[in-house]
């Protein structure tokens, strides 16, 4: 809420929140749908510099104003901004938002750095606004399965866990190939969905070593200017677990898409992936010796969760959640997989 907001009268306190959403293209619109199907919030402005996106995001929020850019986007009083823009904007855009008294929901990555990530969470803690990102696999029916497993202790000590998402196109806009302004290649647009699940899994345990090899058009990469398209890391936790990821764009994977997150305890393991090479359909079973046992499985229409939970949330009046910080060890992993 704006500090405006805090003096209005109780008819006025049952208005809906106002958003902003800053970035109209698939991502921004989809997003957008799931926050306003929750009843929750209200879309009050829509900014994109593309007058295509605008038109199209109209017809999802038809009562909104259109504008082109952030800055005309804040001129209006707005409880909310949703950020979908590309990466080397977002920590920028999200701390711009926070210093005007707007909570901040953005999509992956918060920012391209450790640095850029502590920088946007001081300014929501500063600000006491509500800040969240869009790292959605965590809200699949599959993975929500699978923590209600380590929760119970069902698996045991886990000491092994095996992370892999190929995306056999990648990206098709020009910037996600400059590491300038994206932050890195496959593993920060993958690989970040990939160390966030895991640590979320196993209730954000420490990574104390890490080792990788990127690699560029089939060649190790030999420095960071170019964007890698496939990359192989170790990670070392303080628990002595060890997770091994991949992730790729671009590879001859026989399938749009490979995705898949295992886990395996002293007691048995659970493990989810998709199916048929959908980016959507999850599967995930629970594994006790040779037999297992299927925990959830399709249709799961999950791809809005994050956003659905985040709208709520601050229709319910959430100040500041320090849950946001495990994001930091994420960006602190990233920036090791990257040498930095």
């Amino acid at each position: 809420m704006t500090d405006a907001l805090l003096e209005r009268s109780p008819a006025a306190a049952l208005r809906k929140p106002r958003i902003g959403f800053l970035g109209v293209g698939w991502i921004g619109r989809h997003r957008m749908e799931a926050m306003l199907a929750t009843g929750a919030v209200e879309a009050a402005v829509i900014a994109d510099p593309s007058e295509a996106m605008r038109a199209d995001a109209t017809a999802v929020a038809p009562d909104a104003i259109r504008t082109d850019s952030l800055d005309a986007l804040l001129e209006h009083d707005l409880d909310g901004v949703v950020i979908a823009t590309p990466s080397a904007l977002h920590a920028d855009q999200a701390r711009r938002a926070l210093a005007r008294g707007a909570a901040v929901f953005c999509q992956k990555p918060l920012g391209r750095t450790e640095a850029e990530v502590r920088e946007v969470i001081d300014a929501a803690r500063a600000a006491d606004r509500l800040l969240a990102v869009d790292l959605s696999y965590r809200f699949t029916e599959a993975a929500v399965r699978i923590r209600e497993l380590l929760e119970a202790g069902t698996l045991g000590r886990v000491h092994a866990v095996d992370l892999t998402f190929h995306n056999a196109w990648g990206p098709d806009k020009p910037w996600f190939y400059d590491p300038v302004l994206s932050g890195g290649g496959c593993v920060m647009d993958l690989g970040v969905h990939l160390v966030d699940l895991a640590l979320w899994l196993l209730k954000d345990a420490t990574v104390t070593e890490v080792s990788s090899h990127l690699f560029a058009n089939g060649r190790p990469l030999a420095d960071l200017t170019l964007a890698e398209d496939y990359a192989v890391a170790t990670l070392t936790l303080d628990t002595g677990a060890v997770v091994r990821l991949a992730c790729s764009w671009r590879l001859p994977a026989g399938r749009d898409a490979v995705i898949s997150a295992t886990l395996y305890g002293e007691r048995g393991g659970a493990g989810m992936h998709n199916l048929g090479g959908s980016f959507y359909d999850f599967s995930a079973e629970h594994f006790e010796g040779t037999a297992r046992r299927v925990l959830a499985s399709p249709p799961d229409a999950w791809g809005g969760r994050a956003a659905a939970d985040w709208a709520r949330r601050l229709a319910a009046g959430a100040p500041y959640d320090p849950a946001v910080e495990r994001l930091i060890p994420v960006a602190r992993t990233l920036d090791r997989i990257y040498g930095r």
